[in-house]
């Protein structure tokens, strides 16, 4: 083990990437006896970059163990000029500065994710007084997915700060704590419309009557926060009155999920993740969903339903934006985990409380209310995206899926096959 005055060397080898590189220099170095302190390796387009942090080994008689330094320095240049790559050193003592405390990770999404975005975002990480420790590519269809593994940072103060940027340049930026508290099982819980399929049930159940353009303006002035959700949805069941309870099938049927649901949700349940549905609509539709799709847990509304018609009534209380919040704490507890553990999407009004009270907050798509009080949102079409916001990457995904041979696409195109 290094101590701090350790003499050390920052070996940094740069080039064409191929099998055998990093071994090959390993060996070398080995032959040597010298300690791995650390290592880094990154492939950029077959590019790489290694970097090794070596304690040399003393020479006998060599009290300063400057004889051993420059002798690993010398082994090192010869085998990096074997294997045609630029080398560079240099000398220091003792191992790397502990990380400071306050580990967070920053995820930036754009489609495209240009260089003047990722730049804003790095400096405001450095003027928040921040440390960049990692890099790495989450990402790059059907966006580019950019993770920071950084140091020194306080989640609240750097989340408030990089949603300017995000506001400014388009892109979608969220901050989570890092370290434990990036790992570990979770509680995801997705509001229906809007967010885990495209359409909303009422507006498609008051197309049987005609009623649908009436439905739909009092549903978007309920969702973008201008009226009481509870008293919006009573008077839009009202309209369904005398619909035969077969037009729930019918409406069925015709549910399209949002591109990504499937590919979100069996990721989610590979990691042994929780997954709950919570909806402001009706579970004669959402618990079929739950069903399909192998999701946990599932509350909505339920339709009154007499004679095989529908009254135009809803039966006990109405899951509202409180409602919702207290659904997913019902949730974690009878799953056991703290609400720091939770995630919840979501587009409405009616979705707030639920987004503000779990530990991560996603407005998906969102209203312009939505998206300026959630802790972060995604504005690209594929509801699978939300994965890189908690740090799993696309080839994690995809070789989870080629290992139990379900298909993956291409770069993907919306439909309910993701």
């Amino acid at each position: 083990m290094s101590d701090a005055n350790q003499p050390t060397l920052s070996i940094t080898v740069t080039g064409t990437d191929r099998p055998g590189v990093t071994g090959a220099l390993l060996g070398a170095v080995a032959e040597v006896g010298a300690e791995v302190l650390d290592i880094q390796q990154v492939v950029v387009h077959d590019h790489l970059t290694l970097t090794l942090l070596l304690a040399p080994s003393v020479l006998d008689g060599d009290t300063t163990g400057q004889d051993a330094l420059e002798h690993l320095r010398d082994v090192a240049a010869v085998a990096a000029h074997r294997l045609g790559l630029s080398l560079n050193v240099t000398e220091g003592t003792g191992d790397n500065a502990r990380p400071q405390q306050g580990r967070a990770a920053v995820v930036v999404l754009g489609a495209p994710l240009q260089a003047r975005a990722v730049s804003l975002v790095t400096q405001q990480i450095a003027e928040h007084g921040a440390n960049i420790d990692r890099i790495r590519r989450l990402s790059r269809y059907p966006v580019t997915t950019v993770e920071f593994g950084i140091s020194g940072a306080d989640v609240d103060v750097l989340r408030t700060r990089l949603a300017l940027v995000a506001t400014a340049e388009g892109i979608d930026i969220a901050v989570a704590p890092g370290g434990l508290a990036r790992l570990g099982r979770r509680l995801v819980v997705m509001a229906v419309d809007s967010t885990l399929i495209q359409q909303e049930v009422i507006e498609m159940l008051a197309a049987h009557c005609g009623r649908e353009a009436e439905v739909t303006e009092v549903t978007a002035r309920a969702m973008a926060g201008e009226l009481d959700f509870e008293q919006s949805l009573r008077a839009r069941v009202a309209v369904l009155a005398g619909l035969p309870a077969s037009v729930l099938d019918a409406v069925r049927r015709d549910i399209v999920l949002t591109p990504g649901a499937r590919t979100l949700v069996r990721t989610l349940k590979r990691l042994g993740f929780t997954v709950g549905l919570v909806s402001g609509g009706f579970i004669e539709i959402v618990g079929q969903l739950a069903d399909e799709l192998g999701i946990h847990h599932a509350r909505a509304n339920r339709l009154e339903i007499v004679d095989g018609a529908l009254t135009g009534r809803v039966l006990g209380e109405v899951v509202d934006r409180a409602g919702k919040a207290r659904a997913l704490r019902e949730f974690a507890d009878l799953e056991g985990l703290p609400l720091s553990r939770t995630v919840a999407v979501g587009d409405g009004a009616n979705d707030l409380d639920m987004l503000a009270t779990a530990g991560l907050g996603v407005a998906f798509n969102a209203k312009p209310l939505v998206r300026e009080q959630a802790h972060t949102s995604v504005t690209v079409p594929y509801l699978d995206s939300v994965l890189f916001l908690l740090g799993i990457s696309r080839e994690e995904i995809e070789e989870a899926d080629a290992m139990d041979g379900t298909p993956t696409s291409a770069p993907p195109v919306p439909g309910l096959t993701r």
